[in-house]
């Protein structure tokens, strides 16, 4: 099922009470479990969009992509304009839980780590229906 995540800067060095201003809006697949679902993401990759916010710079828009391979495989963002294996990796986001107050990693284009809290989950709405 796509679920609608919202994530925030968690505490670091630089930012000591993490951010609200700064992180991702994702739209993903998440299976009963609440781990990312690769056959559903598959059947739904062009709905499964990422916006990264961070105070001071324009919002990016971009992908939430899959590469396969041992363990899960890698998940990352992609950006729109950007080349593959330029993305934003994930650190084994395969094998986490997403749920409220739960923490992820991910590597900024810089290759710089920051970790980032679950604030939100909700399912997606439905698209409206169309007038007959």
């Amino acid at each position: 099922m796509l679920k609608h995540i919202f994530l925030h800067l968690a505490r670091s060095p630089e930012f000591p009470e993490g951010s609200a201003e700064r992180g991702y809006e994702l739209v993903a697949p998440l299976n009963a479990s609440n781990h990312l679902d690769v056959d559903e993401w598959k059947s739904h990759k062009a709905q499964c969009h990422v916006r990264r916010f961070w105070q001071g710079e324009a919002d990016r828009h971009g992908a939430l992509v899959h590469h396969g391979g041992a363990r899960g495989g890698i998940w990352a963002i992609q950006y729109a304009g950007q080349a593959s294996g330029d993305e934003e990796p994930g650190v084994r986001l395969g094998a986490h839980r997403f749920a409220p107050d739960e923490y992820v990693s991910i590597y900024d284009e810089q290759g710089r780590l920051h970790t980032y809290k679950i604030v939100q989950l909700r399912p997606m709405k439905p698209p409206p229906e169309k007038a007959a």
